[in-house]
Protein backbone atom coordinates (compact mmCIF):
# COMPACT_ATOMS: atom_id res chain seq x y z
CA UNK A 1 0.00 0.00 0.00
CA UNK A 2 1.54 3.36 -1.38
CA UNK A 3 0.63 6.29 1.39
CA UNK A 4 1.18 10.11 0.61
CA UNK A 5 2.26 11.95 3.64
CA UNK A 6 0.81 15.30 3.66
CA UNK A 7 2.12 18.10 5.64
CA UNK A 8 3.73 21.47 6.72
CA UNK A 9 6.78 19.43 7.36
CA UNK A 10 8.04 20.09 3.96
CA UNK A 11 9.25 23.37 5.27
CA UNK A 12 11.28 22.42 7.79
CA UNK A 13 14.93 22.93 7.33
CA UNK A 14 15.49 19.37 8.21
CA UNK A 15 12.49 18.31 6.10
CA UNK A 16 14.34 15.62 3.92
CA UNK A 17 15.05 14.25 6.87
CA UNK A 18 11.71 14.36 8.19
CA UNK A 19 10.98 12.74 5.58
CA UNK A 20 13.51 9.54 5.67
CA UNK A 21 12.12 9.04 9.16
CA UNK A 22 8.29 8.49 7.84
CA UNK A 23 9.05 6.38 4.76
CA UNK A 24 11.19 3.91 7.37
CA UNK A 25 8.20 4.06 9.45
CA UNK A 26 6.13 3.12 6.63
CA UNK A 27 8.09 0.92 5.63
CA UNK A 28 8.83 -0.73 9.00
CA UNK A 29 4.95 -1.33 8.86
CA UNK A 30 4.73 -3.05 5.37
CA UNK A 31 4.06 0.30 3.62
CA UNK A 32 5.59 2.67 1.42
CA UNK A 33 5.37 6.60 2.38
CA UNK A 34 5.38 8.90 -0.48
CA UNK A 35 6.76 12.48 0.41
CA UNK A 36 6.14 15.04 -1.28
CA UNK A 37 10.31 16.27 -1.38
CA UNK A 38 10.66 13.33 -3.54
CA UNK A 39 9.66 14.47 -6.57
CA UNK A 40 12.04 15.18 -8.85
CA UNK A 41 11.84 19.34 -9.87
CA UNK A 42 13.09 21.15 -13.08
CA UNK A 43 13.92 24.59 -11.70
CA UNK A 44 15.25 25.57 -14.88
CA UNK A 45 11.72 25.83 -16.69
CA UNK A 46 10.36 28.92 -15.29
CA UNK A 47 7.45 26.49 -13.97
CA UNK A 48 8.23 25.46 -10.76
CA UNK A 49 4.91 26.29 -8.78
CA UNK A 50 3.41 24.50 -11.21
CA UNK A 51 5.93 21.28 -11.65
CA UNK A 52 5.76 20.29 -7.84
CA UNK A 53 1.71 20.71 -7.78
CA UNK A 54 1.61 18.29 -10.97
CA UNK A 55 4.59 15.66 -8.92
CA UNK A 56 2.54 16.08 -5.80
CA UNK A 57 -0.69 15.21 -7.85
CA UNK A 58 0.95 12.57 -9.58
CA UNK A 59 1.94 11.02 -5.91
CA UNK A 60 -1.19 11.09 -4.64
CA UNK A 61 -2.87 9.55 -7.76
CA UNK A 62 -0.44 6.94 -7.06
CA UNK A 63 -1.27 6.22 -3.43
CA UNK A 64 -4.20 4.45 -1.87
CA UNK A 65 -4.13 6.58 1.15
CA UNK A 66 -3.19 9.81 3.01
CA UNK A 67 -1.71 10.24 6.28
CA UNK A 68 -2.21 14.11 6.86
CA UNK A 69 -0.73 16.21 9.23
CA UNK A 70 -3.05 18.69 10.37
CA UNK A 71 -0.59 20.43 13.53
CA UNK A 72 -1.47 23.71 12.94
CA UNK A 73 0.87 25.78 10.70
CA UNK A 74 1.43 29.51 10.55
CA UNK A 75 -1.66 30.11 12.30
CA UNK A 76 -4.53 28.33 14.78
CA UNK A 77 -5.75 25.83 11.54
CA UNK A 78 -3.89 23.04 9.80
CA UNK A 79 -1.58 23.81 6.91
CA UNK A 80 -3.46 24.83 3.32
CA UNK A 81 -1.77 22.98 1.04
CA UNK A 82 -2.60 19.85 3.23
CA UNK A 83 -6.32 20.64 3.55
CA UNK A 84 -6.48 20.59 0.11
CA UNK A 85 -4.57 17.32 -0.28
CA UNK A 86 -6.37 15.99 2.01
CA UNK A 87 -9.44 16.99 0.05
CA UNK A 88 -8.24 15.78 -3.22
CA UNK A 89 -7.44 12.24 -1.58
CA UNK A 90 -11.01 12.20 0.15
CA UNK A 91 -12.91 13.32 -3.03
CA UNK A 92 -11.22 10.09 -4.74
CA UNK A 93 -12.08 7.99 -1.95
CA UNK A 94 -8.78 6.72 -0.73
CA UNK A 95 -8.20 6.00 3.06
CA UNK A 96 -7.63 9.11 4.96
CA UNK A 97 -5.99 9.52 8.52
CA UNK A 98 -4.38 12.57 10.21
CA UNK A 99 -2.78 13.58 12.75
CA UNK A 100 -1.96 16.48 15.08
CA UNK A 101 0.53 17.07 18.06
CA UNK A 102 -1.62 20.12 18.90
CA UNK A 103 -4.23 18.24 20.80
CA UNK A 104 -6.33 21.78 21.72
CA UNK A 105 -9.64 22.32 20.16
CA UNK A 106 -9.98 24.84 17.63
CA UNK A 107 -11.91 27.46 19.13
CA UNK A 108 -9.26 27.79 21.62
CA UNK A 109 -6.37 27.87 19.68
CA UNK A 110 -8.44 30.83 18.22
CA UNK A 111 -7.42 32.47 21.31
CA UNK A 112 -4.11 32.64 21.04
CA UNK A 113 -4.29 34.66 17.88
CA UNK A 114 -7.41 36.95 18.80
CA UNK A 115 -9.46 38.40 20.82
CA UNK A 116 -12.57 36.03 21.06
CA UNK A 117 -16.17 36.80 22.81
CA UNK A 118 -19.06 35.26 22.70
CA UNK A 119 -21.81 37.14 20.77
CA UNK A 120 -25.94 36.18 20.16
CA UNK A 121 -24.77 32.38 21.45
CA UNK A 122 -21.70 31.99 19.06
CA UNK A 123 -18.10 32.84 19.42
CA UNK A 124 -16.57 35.79 17.44
CA UNK A 125 -13.11 36.96 16.37
CA UNK A 126 -11.96 40.79 16.70
CA UNK A 127 -13.60 41.05 13.70
CA UNK A 128 -17.14 39.64 14.52
CA UNK A 129 -16.49 37.11 11.99
CA UNK A 130 -17.96 33.44 13.39
CA UNK A 131 -15.24 31.11 15.10
CA UNK A 132 -15.94 27.40 14.39
CA UNK A 133 -17.25 26.43 17.62
CA UNK A 134 -17.88 22.42 17.25
CA UNK A 135 -15.23 21.14 19.58
CA UNK A 136 -13.04 19.60 16.66
CA UNK A 137 -9.25 19.58 16.65
CA UNK A 138 -9.86 21.86 13.06
CA UNK A 139 -12.16 22.87 10.67
CA UNK A 140 -15.30 20.50 10.15
CA UNK A 141 -14.82 19.41 6.72
CA UNK A 142 -11.37 17.78 7.70
CA UNK A 143 -12.22 16.78 10.19
CA UNK A 144 -15.20 14.44 8.76
CA UNK A 145 -13.34 13.47 5.62
CA UNK A 146 -11.46 11.52 7.83
CA UNK A 147 -14.16 9.83 9.63
CA UNK A 148 -15.67 9.16 6.44
CA UNK A 149 -12.42 8.44 5.14
CA UNK A 150 -12.12 5.68 7.01
CA UNK A 151 -9.96 6.71 10.35
CA UNK A 152 -10.22 8.67 13.51
CA UNK A 153 -8.00 11.86 14.17
CA UNK A 154 -4.94 11.14 15.93
CA UNK A 155 -3.77 13.46 18.64
CA UNK A 156 -1.73 12.68 22.22
CA UNK A 157 -2.93 13.84 25.51
CA UNK A 158 -0.55 16.72 25.45
CA UNK A 159 1.63 18.28 22.90
CA UNK A 160 5.02 16.94 23.13
CA UNK A 161 8.17 19.14 23.70
CA UNK A 162 8.90 19.09 19.73
CA UNK A 163 5.60 18.97 17.67
CA UNK A 164 7.51 19.41 14.49
CA UNK A 165 10.06 16.67 15.02
CA UNK A 166 7.95 14.23 17.44
CA UNK A 167 6.68 11.24 14.75
CA UNK A 168 4.39 9.20 17.97
CA UNK A 169 1.30 10.18 16.22
CA UNK A 170 2.11 9.80 13.15
CA UNK A 171 3.39 6.28 13.81
CA UNK A 172 -0.17 5.62 14.98
CA UNK A 173 -1.61 7.03 11.95
CA UNK A 174 1.01 4.02 10.16
CA UNK A 175 -0.44 1.40 12.12
CA UNK A 176 -4.04 2.14 11.57
CA UNK A 177 -3.11 1.85 7.39
CA UNK A 178 -1.26 -1.09 8.51
CA UNK A 179 -4.21 -2.94 10.13
CA UNK A 180 -7.09 -1.71 7.90
CA UNK A 181 -4.97 -3.30 4.93
CA UNK A 182 -4.62 -6.76 7.02
CA UNK A 183 -0.77 -6.19 7.60
CA UNK A 184 -0.65 -6.40 10.92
Amino acid sequence: MKIYLAGPDVFLPDAMEIGRRKAAICAAHGLTGLYPLDNAIDVSTGEVSLNIFKGNQAMMDAAHAIIANLTPFRGPGADAGTAYELGYMAARGALCLGYSNDPTIYAERVRRFTEVSSQDGRLVDAEELTVEDFGLSDNLMMMHALDLGGSRFVTPRQAPADIWHDLTAFEACVRLAAERVGLR
